[in-house]
């Protein structure tokens, strides 16, 4: 049922608690490939004149946090097994939550396995979800995986 994974990851544990549940489906679903994507968003600077006004630095800022994602996704790579299932990772830039929609279509992904804060109330309201805006927006299934220490609420 589902050959390729879409495992969208931020570089945080809270993101890869869902990697165990990856590896259940991974094992137990026929899954031919995980993939691990990280969003890099572009910098965009303050308005005010300052710091960040050079094009050179704001091309530096965005070249080393796409060499952080790297190296943290070739990392998990390296230490990340399911059996018979080919392992990668992504790396593309541009909003979070429509870009990983997106390469989800484009790339004929089966399943996206994302973590979420599970935020509800004012502070949901306040920061906005990812995961919330991926489900919205995803044309393929979206397995949403909550946060250990979750507290329920409205």
């Amino acid at each position: 049922m589902f050959k390729r994974i879409l495992v969208p990851l931020d570089g945080s544990k809270l993101a890869e608690c869902v990697l165990p549940h990856v590896g259940s489906i991974a094992s137990g679903c026929g899954v031919q490939e995980v993939v691990f994507l990280s969003v890099a968003e572009p910098f965009h600077p303050p308005t005010e004149r300052g710091a960040y006004s050079d094009q050179g630095t704001i091309d530096r800022i965005d070249a080393d946090s796409k060499s952080a994602a790297a190296s943290y996704l070739s990392q998990l790579v390296k230490r990340t097994r399911y059996d018979g299932v080919s392992v990668k990772s992504e790396i593309i830039t541009g909003t979070p939550a429509e870009s990983i929609a997106d390469y989800a279509t484009k790339n004929s992904i089966d399943l996206i396995a994302i973590a979420t804060h599970g935020r509800s109330g004012i502070s949901h309201w306040a920061w906005g979800s990812v995961a919330d805006r991926v489900l919205r927006s995803a044309c393929v299934p979206v397995l949403m995986v909550r946060a250990p220490g979750c507290v329920p609420g409205i």
